[in-house]
């Protein structure tokens, strides 16, 4: 039994940080030692990392675990690690001529204590990575992982303390009013990825105490497949993009917008890709289960009221009722032409249910993308490179990935972050380290400056200085 933090615990915990934080904070020498300790201590504890996710879903494929989780965690942890130095170093500013001889920098101040909470369809990439970035910051950070994946939690909490000490991370466990507090306290700086619902619930928490958020949502991302792309190809990647983690991920395709003329070739494409990846979906141990049983019912719910609609529903795999029920299992599921009406086309679906509708112009899928809220992924299909743009110069998403899926989300180089209903604000690589800090503005003035000269009485030297700067 994992007890659960008593919520008048958590302002001394924050207190505790950020006494020591305020202390001693923490420089260069101590952010790399910080950063290379969690690296080892990941490595270390791989195996128990996939026990333990995998038991929080009833089974997740232990690959898609360490691709996801293990491979992404280390992978940032040690560019962090990497970069530190260049990122910390002061940047020059433009002073301007009028101020001469003065000089200008920016230096990336730390911002004291940052809140991480954390979701349960990573749960652990989506932890350590914005934590990592804090303590590359400069920061103590405070965790809250999600209370739906409680066994990785617990692990979490145990990697944690063998890495930092108590009053450098600290991690609170528990549920919603566990959450609704610790979204509450005053953070100076506030990270949340999770649903669009909550993420507002986050936001009027942090409000009386203007805690700055970074706020990773979610929302109906969408595909586009132009008449130009192979119907086969998009379906490989979409396969891909929609059912690692049995479509339980924030960036997956949550419906695709296809030409007419290659729908029907594309259900065949993505029927043959299933029976490819999942021959028998009962026993495959490379298919991920649902989370829990509220989210199975929900997702089932969905696809009854398409039934109900009379919509043309398409399961892509064979499985035994009762065995699916068991083991909250949902077959990879096509949904054809649902219209706005229906359910799952009024939400994230997150999970192995796909809308695939078929459209007669660009303009007509611009369009149906446009009148909904901006999404936090766009995965435009299209080998005519003025078909992609006209996509990207119509549609505001947080990010994109053209003629494949998820991809964005890796790329070092590049920020995370939604837009809109889908979020704000951004992490990963430079831009979490600069949002987790302050750029401090700092003028260096001269033993001899001409501003020296500009004071009352305005007359001589000083009037023509006025003057002259004045122009």
């Amino acid at each position: 039994m994992i007890e659960d933090t008593p919520v008048d615990a958590l302002r001394p915990t924050l207190e505790r940080l950020r006494g020591a934080w305020e202390r001693q904070r923490p420089d260069a020498r101590q952010r790399r030692a910080d950063l290379g300790r969690l690296a080892e201590a990941l490595r270390a504890g791989r195996d128990a990392m996939v026990e333990a996710v995998s038991a929080d879903f009833g089974h997740r494929s232990s690959h898609e675990t360490l691709r996801a989780e293990g491979m992404g965690a280390v992978s940032e942890v040690q560019r962090l690690q990497r970069s530190l130095g260049r990122w910390m170093r002061p940047e020059r500013g433009g002073a301007g001529w009028r101020l001469w001889p003065a000089r200008a920098q920016l230096r990336r101040e730390p911002l004291g204590v940052v809140g991480v909470m954390s979701p349960w369809n990573y749960p652990v990439v989506l932890a350590l990575v914005p934590l990592a970035t804090a303590i590359a910051a400069g920061n103590h950070a405070f965790l809250k992982p999600s209370e739906h994946a409680p066994r990785t939690a617990a692990w979490l909490r145990t990697l944690l303390a063998s890495v930092f000490p108590e009053d450098r991370v600290a991690v609170a466990l528990g549920g919603p009013e566990v959450g609704a507090a610790f979204s509450a306290l005053p953070f100076d700086h506030l990270v949340f990825t999770g649903s669009t619902a909550v993420g507002r619930k986050v936001m009027a928490a942090a409000a009386p105490n203007l805690t700055p958020l970074t706020l990773e949502l979610g929302g109906k991302s969408p595909a586009i497949v132009a008449a130009d792309y192979p119907p086969a190809k998009a379906a490989a990647r979409l396969a891909t993009g929609k059912w690692f983690n049995a479509g339980q991920t924030c960036i997956a395709p949550d419906y695709v917008l296809v030409a007419r003329s290659s729908r029907d070739a594309l259900v065949a494409a993505l029927r043959a890709e299933v029976r490819a990846r999942y021959p028998d979906l009962a026993a495959s141990g490379d298919y991920t289960r649902i989370i829990n049983r509220g989210h199975h019912a929900r997702l089932l719910a969905l696809v009854d009221d398409a039934r109900a609609r009379g919509l043309q529903v398409v399961e892509l795999a064979d499985i035994d009722p009762a065995t699916a029920a068991h083991g909250r299992i949902i077959p990879p599921t096509l949904v054809l032409d649902p219209g706005d009406d229906a359910l799952l086309m009024q939400e994230e679906i997150f999970g192995p249910v796909l809308p695939v509708i078929a459209f007669d112009t660009l303009d007509e899928a611009i369009a149906a993308v446009r009148s909904r809220d901006r999404p936090l992924a766009l995965y435009p299909f299209s080998h005519d490179r003025a078909t992609v743009e006209a996509v990207l110069g119509q549609v505001m998403a947080g990010g994109v990935t053209v003629n494949d899926t998820l991809l964005h989300f890796a790329a070092h180089g590049l920020p995370f972050g939604g837009v809109g209903a889908s979020g704000m604000g951004a992490y990963h690589g430079r831009a979490g380290f600069d949002a987790m800090t302050k750029a401090v503005p700092v003028l260096w003035q001269r033993r001899l400056a001409a501003s020296d000269l500009l004071r009352p009485p305005y007359r001589g030297l000083a009037d023509r200085l006025v003057r002259m700067l004045a122009r």
